[in-house]
């Protein structure tokens, strides 16, 4: 797939700020080396100050990574996942199957009095 430049600047003016504060700390690695400084820009242009960026990258540190360096999502937002945990798969949303791990952000993470009928929880890694 070719980098579409004007297409990236479209997607940057459209995103929420928290996103693209996202996009330019934890999920750095991922990107495309040219969309990093539209996205910087765009910040900017929002009045966000370099500060602010490292203070936001420093308030996702707990995130996990995969092999490759890159952020992993939760399976539920955009967000970086905080926690690995053992969760039902359920079939049609409701009828559980089988047990297997979800990558989840603090605010997704299955907790004690959570419904989803959490299996154990690992320890929350950050690289």
């Amino acid at each position: 797939m070719e980098f579409d430049l004007q297409r990236v600047r479209a997607n940057v003016r459209n995103a929420s700020t928290e996103d693209l504060l996202d996009r330019a700390t934890v999920y750095r690695a991922g990107l495309e080396p040219a969309a990093l400084p539209v996205i910087l820009e765009e910040l900017r242009s929002r009045g966000v100050t370099a500060e602010a960026v490292v203070a936001h990258e420093g308030s996702r540190q707990p995130a996990l990574y995969d092999d490759t360096g890159t952020a992993i999502t939760c399976q539920r937002c955009r967000k970086p996942a905080v926690v690995r945990q053992w969760g039902w798969h359920r079939m049609f949303g409701k009828l559980p199957v089988f047990p297997r791990p979800f990558y989840l952000c603090d605010e997704h993470r299955l907790r004690e009095d959570s419904n989803e009928c959490p299996m154990n929880e690992s320890p929350e890694v950050g690289r």
